[in-house]
Parts: C-alpha cells; structure tokens; sequence
C-alpha cells in the first residue's frame, strides 16, 4: 500500500523514532510502513490520521497498480 508518511512526516521535521514515539510503535514499524513492506491495522491507520489531522485515504493509497 503506498502512502504518504515519509513526505509528512518530513513536514513536521520528525525522525522515525519521533512518529514511532507519537505512535506508540517502534521505529522499525515507522519504516516498514513507510516503505511498504507493512500496512498498517485500521487502529494504527486511525491514529496516524488523527496525529496528522488528514483523512485516512489522504495518506493511505489502497489503490494497485497496473
């Protein structure tokens, strides 16, 4: 699933482990969702939305390519 965590996370100017800490995750989870090697349960997805004040589908693209 792509998304857009990297790009806000940068906007805020937050390391990995800072969002990790927001979170309540590791910072290993951070970067595995960032790369898309993981996605996120709907309780983590709601609570990354809410940190960033976005929709969910604003910064999660469910969509495949092709």
């Amino acid at each position: 699933m792509k998304n857009r965590l990297r790009e806000l996370r940068g906007e805020h100017g937050w390391s990995q482990q800072a969002l990790a800490d927001r979170l309540d995750v590791s910072r290993q989870t951070v970067n595995a969702l960032e790369t898309g090697k993981y996605d996120p349960s709907l309780p983590l997805a709601f609570r990354i939305a809410r940190l960033f004040g976005q929709p969910i589908e604003a910064i999660f693209d469910d969509e495949v390519e092709g």
